[in-house]
């Protein structure tokens, strides 16, 4: 009889573990897809880097273009990156620590594929978060069995993921440049502000005197907040060290979360760029 009642338990929830198990490898295999995509729709680059074509830009960009840009750089828009770091899951007042690792493939300012991996204790959390042309997810799985966060195909999402694709050009200096569509202008003795073709909400950088960037910040459309309600809200961070990467220089240790500049700030996003292939 115990042997008939064990079976009876076991066996639909062995067949509901499968099938979300099944269900998680699906959704991995089609942000594999999607990367292996997007990095193959990489445009041929416009030209290399000649100082002169940056001679008309506001002082501040010529700076950072100057900083970011070896001369004689293939000017390529799309990456492939590998990080490590943490991930801050929670509130500022209460939050788990999650090892990470990533990869990613990023086109500025629209679109990119972010798979990470993070672990804390037994605890596994795995999954995608992307956007590829205009459509965005957020998928994430516990132990590749139990689903987190499972959000895609809403504009509110599309609109959010978009500020992170803007964002993010810190990382392929030459989507920054006006012949990709971005508008620089300059706001004071160190930061821009640049605005891109996509319509998405402007990037706002402050720079030191030889061109790095040390702070990233913008108004992104997200609904981490207490209300859970999509608003416009503070998103940035800081940038702790740079590295160069096939004659670009990228911020390579970032500090970067919501609310950005307030007493509400986390800096959920703590990474270090280990490699940036532009090949």
């Amino acid at each position: 009889m115990w042997t008939w009642l064990f079976l009876a338990i076991a066996i639909p929830v062995i067949g509901a573990a499968a099938a979300a198990h099944g269900r998680y490898r699906r959704e991995r295999a089609e942000a594999e897809g999607a990367m292996a995509a997007l990095a193959a729709r990489a445009q041929a680059p416009r030209g290399s880097f000649d100082p002169a074509m940056i001679a008309d830009l506001p002082e501040v960009a010529q700076r950072y273009f100057a900083h970011a840009i070896a001369p004689g750089t293939p000017l390529r828009t799309t990456v492939r990156l590998d990080m490590r770091g943490s991930f801050l899951l929670g509130r500022r007042d209460s939050y788990q620590t999650y090892a990470l690792e990533a990869r990613q493939v990023l086109a500025p300012p629209a679109e990119f594929v972010w798979m990470p991996r993070m672990r804390s204790g037994v605890l596994r959390i795995s999954g995608s978060d992307a956007l590829v042309q205009g459509h965005g997810w957020t998928r994430f799985w516990m132990n590749g069995l139990v689903p987190v966060v499972a959000a895609q195909g809403s504009p509110d999402l599309d609109r959010s993921a978009l500020t992170r694709a803007a964002m993010e050009a810190i990382w392929a200096p030459a989507s920054l440049l006006p012949a990709h569509g971005a508008v620089w202008e300059q706001t004071g003795p160190d930061s821009a502000r640049i605005g891109f073709a996509t319509g998405v909400e402007p990037m706002h950088l402050t720079l030191g005197p030889d061109g790095r960037v040390v702070e990233i910040q913008a108004m992104r459309w997200s609904h981490e907040n207490p209300e859970r309600r999509f608003r416009l809200q503070p998103f940035g961070g800081t940038v702790e060290a740079e590295a160069r990467f096939h004659g670009f220089t990228i911020p390579s240790r970032v500090r970067i979360g919501n609310h950005f500049g307030t007493a509400d700030y986390l800096p959920f996003f703590q990474v270090e760029i280990t490699r940036a292939d532009y090949s």
